[in-house]
């Protein structure tokens, strides 16, 4: 029987590629595993060591906060003040000049840094992220760490990374730049033509890596190895061309091309010959955490200074003789505002802690990167609508236009979130984060029939447990759901491979498996914070509901599985216009909500300071009628 079964699904399992492999072998599981399991146990706090004086941060943006970083005649001047006082050098080891910090720490300070100046804070992530420095800790040679990383921890070294170019971008992997190993005065080496695009810092960077795809069709290599290949290359080198840039929206930050023929020796490979054709190993690994830092980063300065300088402008703001924040209309905005920023700093806040635990999720990291900044841009669009005619005119008191210009960058780029969310998410989750199925998939994969045997049969129990568990009263809204989607995760693993073709049903099932993640995010901030109950309640409870009309349409979609699955279909209750009242007293009341909010904000000598002072002042002295005749202007330029 075991035999037929395992015929059966080696049948309809999908054919994997080596780099769909690798992807689905790099990093670990966390509570995504456990979201799989149908039971989640929330972490414990780690312990973290950080070496990077934090007081920097407001030095730099007393500074620089203001200034555009690309294209401006100061970009030397900025980049060598941020590498002189070591804010290029989070990842690096104290061996080599480092000042490695740890992930709480590093993405705090990326979001304030942000929160000012969203160039700046790309300028200073990019390095600290995929790149150069991370591939040469992980995978290069003594003597290249020993050459490069302390240049990278001083600021000597400016570094980016090429990947993409136009014919693979989201598709990272796709059609890319070729090298061949030809003979250069009788020695092997690599002859390639780059042409990249997108290449954030490429514009200033004096240290480049490279991907490439590695072909050597006369055997020269002694490695043997040919695929994606990543180097290392300074840009003085021959043949290397580095004479344009592009404009992202007008944000600031430098990003570029790179393009050229010429000659890389393979001891500029990272890792040198040994490392031929593990490049997209190398990335995966590094990928699996990093976009769950930065780009997370982004999206929370966005989201808090929206939520912040809104919540103060609407609470002083008077139209029709009240104050913004009596308008239903506009506490229902704002009310949303509220839910989505909490969801976010809540997640990052778990996220951080994951990864200062030396874990490396590759999936959560996948949900934190699209839900984080899909969740920013409803946060910044609702605040715009708010903030209303401040908000479309630029000058000093628009604390909202950059990152309403920046904020389909964040959606676009580390791999496109349509892509992430209807592929990835759920995707790579149940190959990866399933307790069962990706050891099943090895099974088939070596034509272990034994093998699978026992790890048949544990699938069977789990999905039967999870049938059984799925049927009981649960009044916990997190656990009850948790174990509905481990459930209809069993079911959905039927379909094999036509789940690549069903993204509908893929994207609807990420859905669940993020919010259910960002769910635990809010308990687990609530219970360390200890901030608001009610909000803590209200977004929970707002999440089940998000979460039942997906589970109702994924059920009505689940053709012959539909039977065994109708018991969890549910009415949805309609919206209590009270809920959303009751929250907006609470974040009025309960002082320390904002407070939550505004950490981590820059407000100095900003409007987001004048707002926050309005607040706090009696309405009829002379002090706050000059704040607030001063807050609601917009910039006004001369004519031409």
């Amino acid at each position: 029987m075991y035999r037929f079964i395992f015929n059966r699904i080696k049948k309809i399992i999908p054919k994997i590629s080596e780099t769909e492999l690798i992807a689905l072998n790099s990093g670990n599981t966390s509570l995504d595993r456990s979201i799989f399991e149908g039971k989640v146990l929330l972490p414990t706090l780690a312990n973290t060591k950080d070496l990077f004086d934090v007081s920097k941060v407001d030095k730099l943006l007393e500074k620089y906060g203001d200034e555009t970083i690309y294209p401006s005649e100061k970009n030397k001047e900025i980049f060598t003040y941020i590498g002189k006082n070591n804010f290029l050098s989070l990842i690096i080891d104290e061996k080599y000049g480092g000042h490695k910090t740890s992930v709480k720490t590093m993405s705090s300070m990326l979001t304030k840094i942000t929160t000012k100046n969203p160039s700046l804070g790309v300028s200073i992530m990019v390095p600290n992220s995929l790149g150069p420095g991370e591939l040469l800790t992980h995978y290069g040679t003594e003597e290249q760490k020993d050459k490069y990383l302390p240049g990278l921890a001083n600021g000597d070294y400016v570094p980016c990374f090429g990947l993409t170019g136009p014919h693979n971008g989201s598709d990272a992997a796709g059609p890319i730049d070729v090298g061949t190993v030809v003979l250069s005065n009788s020695k092997p080496v690599i002859e390639v033509t780059i042409n990249k695009r997108y290449i954030t810092l490429a514009p200033v960077s004096n240290l480049i890596g490279l991907a490439f795809k590695l072909e050597d069709p006369t055997g020269l290599l002694s490695e043997g190895k040919e695929g994606i290949t990543v180097a290392l290359i300074e840009a003085d080198h021959p043949g290397l061309i580095k004479e344009t840039h592009h404009n992202p929206l007008n944000a600031g930050f430098p990003n570029g091309t790179l393009k050229g023929t010429f000659k890389i020796d393979l001891d500029q490979i990272i890792g040198g010959e040994a490392n031929c054709g593990n490049g997209w190993k190398m990335l995966m690994e590094c990928l699996a955490a990093g976009r769950g830092i930065c780009l997370p980063a982004t999206a929370n300065a966005a989201s808090k200074v929206s939520t912040f300088g809104v919540f103060h402008y609407a609470m002083n703001r008077r139209q029709f003789n009240i104050p913004l924040i009596k308008m239903e209309g506009v506490q229902n905005k704002f009310a949303d505002m509220l839910y989505n920023t909490w969801l976010i700093q809540s997640s990052i806040s778990l996220t951080n802690n994951i990864l200062d635990n030396d874990d490396k999720p590759a999936v959560i990291s996948a949900i934190m990167k699209q839900q984080t900044t899909d969740r920013a841009r409803d946060v910044i669009n609702n605040g715009m609508d708010i903030h209303a005619g401040s908000a479309i005119c630029l000058g000093e008191n628009n604390f909202m236009e950059k990152f309403y210009r920046s904020s389909p960058i964040g959606i676009t780029v580390e791999g496109s979130n349509t892509l992430t969310r209807n592929l990835i998410i759920f995707g790579q989750g149940l190959n990866k984060s399933h307790p069962y199925i990706y050891p099943i998939l090895e099974n088939i994969l070596n034509n272990d029939a034994e093998g699978f045997k026992q790890n048949f049969k544990n699938i069977v129990g789990h999905s039967l447990s999870m049938y059984g568990k799925s049927w009981a009263f649960n009044n916990n809204i997190l656990e009850k759901q948790t174990v509905q989607f481990a459930n209809l995760a069993n079911f959905i693993a039927l379909k094999g491979g036509a789940i690549k073709r069903d993204q509908s049903l893929s994207a609807d099932m990420a859905d669940l498996l993020s919010n259910l993640y960002l769910g635990y995010g809010v308990r687990w901030y609530q219970q360390n914070n200890n901030v608001s109950e009610k909000l803590s309640s209200y977004c929970i409870n707002r999440l089940e509901t998000e979460n039942q009309i997906i589970l109702n349409r994924i059920i009505d979609n689940s053709g012959a599985l539909k039977p065994f699955l109708f018991h969890m279909k549910k009415k949805v209750k309609s919206v209590n216009y009270d809920d959303n009242r009751e929250v907006i007293n609470e974040v009025i009341n309960n002082k320390e909500i904002m407070n939550e909010i505004k950490k981590d904000i820059y407000t100095k000598d900003t409007v987001l300071e004048k707002l926050e002072r309005l607040t706090n002042l009696d309405n009829k002295s002379d002090e706050y009628k000059e704040i607030y005749n001063d807050v609601i202007q917009v910039a006004e330029y001369p004519n031409k």
